[in-house]
């Protein structure tokens, strides 16, 4: 009876043992598992606000170049592509790109790509990015508002008052109709439509088309074929081989595109991007030719 008695006290006390370390042991294990079911409230997550622009990569800068103003009205928007059609004021369409580097602008103030819509009146400052016409920035106009172009004179109707020009991305000539109203400058000075001769480089302002075409308003000889110009400024993109510069103009503040012998400036050996020059050049009709070019600061 008592080997009896000690074996079942034994028996309960191994038992209690037993419990007690499994309880031990199931303990972290239920912490464990309590720990990996909890739910967090979806308010205590903080928010975590993601550009998705972010995850794209850089695009390169934009090549160094002579921008042109091309105004018109959009006539399709090819989202998928980042591309406009363009009904270019005077006549001819044109398909121009954008990206994230475009600036988009509406009556003055800053906008976006979406607020771009199909019958905009629109101004994009272009240029050539290879063989991409590609829009710096985009104008919206939703006033009332001249538009204006820039080009070279390639004929002059005086007997219907028609001025046919070229611009050096619109892919075909533009008619605008000139009338007595129409102002014509020379610098300061009013001047006649004799000026208008071919080669001719010239700035336009017109308004609303009437019967089929655009009316100029103002008229602006820039230059005539054989004018001399001085541009002073620094050089922000140069090419020895082809011999071509462009020049960001310290008076203006304008980029131009000024050609140069390369046998001859090549051998100037401060030459180089960034420089401080003064050029002395020649309009031929369709571009201005370097005379002479001075470095008045190298690059450092």
């Amino acid at each position: 009876m008592t080997r009896l008695s000690s074996i079942v006290s034994t028996a309960i006390l191994s038992g209690s043992l037993l419990g007690a370390v499994a309880a031990a042991q199931a303990t972290p294990a239920q912490s464990v598992v309590s720990t990996a079911v909890r739910v967090t409230p979806a308010n205590d997550v903080p928010d975590i606000a993601l550009d998705p622009a972010s995850l794209l990569p850089d695009l390169p800068p934009l090549p160094p170049a002579k921008a042109s103003l091309i105004g018109g009205t959009v006539q399709k928007l090819d989202r998928v592509r980042d591309q406009v059609t363009v009904q270019i004021f005077g006549g001819g369409k044109m398909k121009v790109a954008f990206d994230t580097r475009t600036h988009f602008y509406r009556d003055g103030v800053d906008g976006s790509a979406s607020g771009l819509q199909k019958g905009d009146r629109v101004y994009l400052d272009t240029i050539l990015d290879g063989s991409t016409v590609f829009a710096r920035s985009i104008r919206v106009k939703t006033t009332n508002s001249t538009g204006e172009t820039e080009g070279t004179i390639i004929s002059y109707r005086a007997d219907k008052g028609e001025l046919e020009i070229r611009d050096a991305l619109s892919p075909r000539s533009l008619k605008i109709h000139v009338t007595p109203q129409t102002r014509l400058m020379h610098g300061d000075q009013t001047v006649s439509a004799n000026e208008l001769m071919p080669g001719t480089l010239v700035a336009i302002k017109f308004g609303p088309q009437q019967n089929g075409g655009d009316i100029a308003q103002e008229l602006s000889v820039l230059a005539v074929p054989g004018s001399s110009f001085t541009f002073a400024g620094r050089i922000t993109s140069l090419d020895l081989r082809l011999g071509v510069l462009v020049l960001d103009s310290s008076t203006d503040h304008k980029t131009y595109e000024i050609y140069f012998d390369p046998s001859v400036i090549a051998s100037n050996d401060k030459l180089r991007e960034a420089s401080d020059v003064t050029v002395i050049t020649r309009f031929d009709g369709n571009r201005y030719v370097a005379r002479t070019l001075t470095v008045n600061s190298p690059n450092r």
